[in-house]
């Protein structure tokens, strides 16, 4: 497995755009590029809101990366702003019958967060739902940290389904420096500069190659929890993919949100149940022929009216039927992985 097999032509530059998204902005509307000249690759960002030694062997040469791979800064001075346009106010589209959880009241602003601050396996990490959890899931969230709205996710998650809960941990990756959100939009050559870097220094090869031995750690530390899923955002979600292609892969399920650099490649190699939740922004014919590739149990949904991030710290939760999909959105999870953990 290659990185420049994962990135290469439009994926790099999928790569950049998903996680450039930032989250909407409180004060003003800034313009957000809607598309990338000379490439193929159309990623829409028009909308303002209103995914063992054995296993860590196989991701080695993912580790390292390459002057073919991650050219960001040039990728990012590709960007043409454009014009924000407002958010469809299409009626939430409701794909299950029956709701498995009772998910609380959805916070808009001012959240407080359930869980606690952990060090687990070299990692600083959000830890939320009850200690008798014998079921557990890893978030790895976007390039933007630890987002009022990525937690207040995880605390759903933890402990909304009725019939089982789960202990979730969230580690931070980035070491205390997610990207900024003021290096959005990359309209200069130090945010170009910054950019690139960060891309660099945190490929979604590196992560997962670091996944196995933090869930050895984790595990290690809270025996009781005997069945595990993994799911992860934006970015994250590209981790997910490389994650669970693994023969050896520990978990026995996996979540997608609105997940970066969609490759049907990947599922092919991914024989666990996995769900894909996504937004209107991820390309809708490698969406769709991820889920043709999927072999094992799948649920692949596209929120049609939703941006990418409606779900993570883009997610604006005063807009009520943005807060309405972004609650549907994590009772699909929970129904999910009630199906599967």
């Amino acid at each position: 497995m290659s990185l420049s097999r994962h990135l290469s032509g439009p994926r790099r530059v999928a790569a950049v755009a998903s996680s450039l998204a930032g989250p909407p902005s409180t004060t003003s509307q800034s313009h957000l590029p809607t598309s990338f000249p000379n490439s193929n690759f159309n990623y829409n960002f028009s909308s303002s809101p209103s995914t063992s030694t054995s296993t860590t062997h196989s991701f080695a040469q993912s580790r390292h990366l390459t002057s073919q791979s991650y050219q960001n800064q040039e990728l990012v001075k590709q960007f043409s702003p454009r014009n924000i346009c407002k958010m469809s106010t299409m009626p939430a589209q409701h794909g299950h019958s029956k709701a498995c959880c009772n998910i609380p009241p959805v916070v808009s602003k001012g959240y407080t967060e359930k869980g606690t601050y952990e060090e687990l396996g070299g990692f600083k990490t959000y830890v939320t739902g009850p200690n008798d959890a014998t079921k557990g899931i890893i978030s790895i969230f976007d390039i933007f940290g630890y987002f009022p709205q990525t937690v207040q996710g995880a605390d759903i998650l933890a402990t909304s389904d009725h019939s089982q809960s789960y202990k979730l941990f969230m580690p931070d990756w980035f070491n205390g420096e997610p990207c900024p959100i003021e290096w959005f939009p990359p309209d200069t050559e130090e945010k170009q500069k910054n950019l690139g870097a960060f891309f660099q220094k945190n490929s979604p090869p590196s992560v997962a190659a670091k996944v196995p031995d933090y869930f050895k750690a984790v595990s290690a530390k809270h025996p009781q929890i005997t069945s595990w899923a993994i799911m992860g955002f934006c970015w994250g979600g590209k981790v997910v993919s490389l994650v669970v292609s693994d023969a050896s892969t520990p978990f026995k399920a996996g979540v997608e949100v609105h997940p970066a650099m969609v490759d049907p490649a990947d599922a092919t190699n991914i024989k666990i149940p996995l769900a894909m939740l996504a937004s209107k922004d991820e390309p809708p014919e490698d969406v769709k022929k991820f889920e043709q590739n999927l072999t094992g149990p799948k649920y692949v949904e596209t929120f049609a009216d939703q941006i990418h991030g409606w779900m993570g710290a883009r997610s604006d939760l005063e807009d009520e039927h943005v807060k309405a999909e972004y609650v549907r959105g994590y009772e699909t999870i929970l129904k999910f992985l009630s199906q599967h953990v």
